[in-house]
């Protein structure tokens, strides 16, 4: 390569000179060229090159006299290469490790380098500091207590931008606004820990106050940019005060503040508000002050242009509902309902179904409130709302008579939707005897206005219908005629649909040969379903994700929202009433089992949990679950379990003491699984050996469908035992439990060695002792191939020496086991004997334990 001497000054040099060259040299002399140099390498990027330079960037990037520019570019040079060949670019810097965090979290050492990118939050310049937030922020969701130390430099730092004056950090001021974008940054790293301890407490509350105050303040610009920085650190700001849910005052004034923006010009704005207030709405603190903006939040429903607007005043208005505006709010919503965009209608219906359950104190009001959702939005009712309204319906005896009354008022309208209907056939067959004594509701009127819908309804409804006539049997004898005679109509007994035609048969000849009393117990009154959670209130959360419903149900249950008079009456158990069908079990509650017996259910009203899925013991292992955990000793992916029901598969990758492992669900069943809970379930000796950390999954697997699970793992120490994976849901209304070994074994951590024969067998003389040893001779299980044998000893995780044994029938592997703690240098030796069917295997290891679970793992595979 040219001498430097030789390169003119305006002549830039080969573009790979910069990162050949000295660093220090190249920093000083040609920033410009070695910038250019690391975006070539960038853009080009192939695994040669990352062989090239990978060693030669990093020392570019931590070089104390490296010009900022000239890090940055190396810093995104690191990361392009990271994403081309991983495996060769070394994590020597923190820039590198934030896009290698972000790809495999389970790789990044923290322990050495923690407190060094903690204090990066004091550097003097700003970009380093963004930078380093940035970072701390993403490990400190994954590691708190790694990062706490992280929370008083935080604050400091803030309350060093907010107290000071546009001029003072001018490099770093957008608009009149110091710093937003690391203001922000600090914010949401502070939202991943609780409120830190009353003398940094106090300095954050100062800080929060300052922002709050300067939102106050008149613009210092009129240009849009100066008002998007200034809320950007506004509403973050706000997100911590409600993180936090510490600080009445604090929490009062910004939901003051987002009051004001309600009813700002700016549509982004008045959305975040809406959105900000339903959080805000689920505090105890700041529930009184968000209900003062009900008429706004009203107005917006019926004025805003934005369908996305309207839907956030729909959930704020449904959050801040309770026992004192349950009526206005949702009279509001079925008024808005009529006017609605299709895309929120079946969610309105949905809210609205609930409150009027959740907060019906007078259930004839409740009765009204859904029959008019019916009338509204009846192809937006869901099967779960009417299967609800029934089933309170049948629970609760004040509201039998109203219902039976109101439902056949309904009926008499020219046209109905069919689920009226469906409500009107079950309410009528089961309670129409209540209203039986008004000439106006006599049972042949009640008959003649269900059979004028008959013929308008679709195969399911019709089902329905002729169950509610076999019951008009039972009820009223005087109309038994009268409904034989339909039942024996060829339209019934010679219907194209079989369930149709086996009803009408079944049901005629029911009504022709059973005596009073067969017709009064086959087809007595159907006894009270067993409270559940509301099926409304669960399709609401698969709808809107847990953070939008159940933390704001939990929030107002734990204020002690027991608006529906106490706890309901003990559940009785069922009886079937007809033929199975698909419209035989109307709630689909068949299958469900029994409410256990214990204290009466905490008041709630009828939204009680009795279903809650608690963790329940584990289940003994599946049918063929050691001989699955076997197979998984030598090799990483496959299935390790399948059933008619469910497929559990497995893809994981190992490096030095952690791995990380994805652990596939699959529903072989058209039935969706709910409450789906998979646990993995530790020894607490192997708790102190092998740390887990699992990814949540959602509580339902849709019928055909897989979900994914993520665990990362870390060895600290050696280990003999595996954790079990239990598997928990419901299928069809029956409770399932699935508990299989997970294939985490110590030959996991296996890293291959090479050795040549001199040094190999130096080695073993070195571990002689007879705490060292560990040998096993075995009769072989499987045919004695050599190259499977070779096969599953490279699989096992050891390096196969070759030329190495004086008998080259023999196997000989050498590795290196890594735990976090130790590391442990392992030899083995597996001698053949084909004449005898056998073998003999020695396995010799620094440690006793290490050498007795090797060889136990290994044995099993021939």
């Amino acid at each position: 390569m040219p001498s430097r001497t030789t390169w003119p000054v305006a002549t830039p040099p080969s573009w790979a000179w910069p990162c050949t060259a000295s660093p220090t040299w190249a920093a000083a002399r040609w920033p410009t060229f070695m910038g250019l140099a690391l975006h070539c390498i960038a853009n080009v990027g192939s695994r040669e090159m990352a062989e090239a330079f990978a060693g030669e960037i990093p020392k570019i990037l931590v070089a104390g006299d490296t010009m900022d520019s000239v890090k940055q570019s190396a810093a995104l040079c690191l990361l392009r290469l990271y994403r081309t060949s991983p495996d060769l670019v070394p994590m020597g810097d923190w820039t590198c490790l934030l896009r290698l965090y972000r790809t495999s979290p389970d790789l990044v050492p923290m322990g050495d380098w923690t407190s060094r990118v903690v204090h990066l939050l004091n550097d003097q310049h700003l970009g380093v500091v963004t930078a380093a937030t940035s970072l701390i922020t993403t490990l400190a969701q994954k590691n708190p207590e790694e990062f706490k130390t992280s929370v008083s430099l935080a604050v400091s730092r803030l309350s060093r931008i907010v107290t000071s004056a546009s001029t003072d950090l001018q490099d770093y001021t957008y608009y009149f606004v110091p710093a937003p974008w690391l203001s922000v940054k600090l914010l949401r790293l502070l939202q991943c820990y609780p409120p830190p301890d009353p003398a940094v407490r106090g300095r954050l509350t100062e800080c929060l106050e300052t922002i709050l105050n300067k939102a106050q303040e008149p613009p210092k610009s009129k240009k849009v940019q100066h008002s998007n920085a200034k809320n950007a650190a506004l509403f973050e700001a706000i997100s911590l005060v409600i993180h936090h849910d510490s600080e009445p005052n604090l929490l009062v004034r910004a939901c003051n503040q987002l009051g004001q923006f309600l009813q700002h010009r700016e549509t982004n704005l008045r959305y975040l508000a809406l959105e900000s207030m339903c959080t805000l709405a689920s505090s105890e603190f700041s529930h009184e002050a968000v209900k003062t903006h009900i008429e706004t939040v009203t107005n917006a429903l019926k004025t805003e242009r934005d369908v996305s607007v309207r839907q956030r005043a729909v959930d704020l208005l449904y959050a801040m509902c309770d026992r004192s505006n349950a009526q206005q709010i949702v009279a509001e919503m079925l008024s808005y309902l009529e006017t609605a965009d299709y895309s929120i209608r079946e969610e309105i219906v949905l809210k609205v179904a609930v409150l009027a359950e959740k907060y019906a104190v007078d259930y004839t009001w409740y009765v009204d409130t859904i029959l008019g959702l019916i009338r509204v939005a009846g192809d937006f009712v869901s099967e779960e709302v009417w299967y609800r309204v029934i089933q309170i319906v049948v629970n609760r005896d004040d509201a039998q008579g109203y219902a039976a009354k109101t439902v056949f008022e309904a009926l008499q309208a020219p046209a109905c939707h069919e689920n009226l209907v469906k409500v009107g056939g079950y309410v009528l067959g089961e309670f129409g005897n209540l209203i039986a004594g008004d000439p106006r509701s006599s049972p042949l009127i009640q008959f003649n206005l269900l059979h004028s819908k008959f013929h308008l309804c679709s195969v399911p409804t019709r089902a329905l219908l002729l169950s509610t006539y076999i019951k008009f049997v039972n009820l009223f004898p005087e109309v038994k005629g009268t409904i034989q005679d339909v039942l024996r109509s060829d339209s019934q007994l010679r219907n194209a649909d079989v369930e149709l035609q086996q009803r009408a048969v079944e049901y005629l000849r029911l009504s022709t040969v059973a005596s009073t009393d067969i017709l009064a117990t086959v087809l007595e009154e159907m006894p009270p379903f067993p409270e559940r959670e509301s099926s409304i209130l669960a399709k609401l959360k698969r709808k809107k994700g847990p953070s939008t419903v159940t933390d704001l149900e939990e929030a107002k249950r734990d204020r002690g929202a027991d608006v529906n008079g106490g706890p309901e009456p003990a559940p009785a158990s069922a009886s079937a009433a007809s033929t199975p069908s698909p419209s035989a079990d109307l709630l689909g509650l068949g299958a469900a089992p029994p409410v256990p017996a214990g204290p009466p259910p905490s008041s709630g009203g009828l939204l009680v949990d009795v279903f809650s899925d608690s963790p329940s013991a584990v289940a003994p292992l599946a049918p063929g679950s050691e001989d699955n955990f076997a197979r998984f000793v030598c090799k990483n992916n496959g299935v390790l379990f399948e059933n008619q029901l469910l497929q559990i598969g497995l893809k994981s990758e190992f490096r030095q003491n952690l791995g990380r492992m994805f652990i596939f669900y699959g529903n072989k069943t058209s039935t969706q699984f709910l409450s789906f809970t998979p646990t993995l379930v530790c020894s607490d000796s192997l708790q102190a050996n092998l740390s887990l950390r699992t990814q949540p999954v959602g509580p339902t697997v849709d019928g055909g469908a897989q979900v994914q699970q993520a665990v990362n793992i870390e060895c600290l120490s050696d280990f003999a035992e595996a954790p079990v994976l239990s598997v928990q849901f419901r299928y069809g209304g029956t409770f399932q439990n699935v508990s299989v070994k997970l294939p985490i074994t110590l030959n996991k951590f296996f890293q291959p060695t090479e050795m040549a024969s001199q040094d190999f067998f130096q080695r073993w003389k070195q571990l002689s002792s007879p705490q060292q040893e560990v040998q096993s001779i075995f009769r072989a299980k499987h045919p004695m191939d050599t190259e499977v044998t070779k096969a599953k000893i490279i699989g096992f995780g050891s390096a196969l020496l070759e030329d190495v044994d004086p008998n080259p029938a023999n196997f000989v592997g050498a590795g290196i086991i890594h735990t976090k703690t130790s590391q442990i240098g392992c030899l083995l030796r597996l001698e053949p004997n084909l004449q005898a069917q056998m073998y003999r295997l020695t396995l010799r290891t620094s440690r006793e334990t290490v050498s007795q679970r090797l060889c136990e793992l290994l044995s099993e595979q021939f």
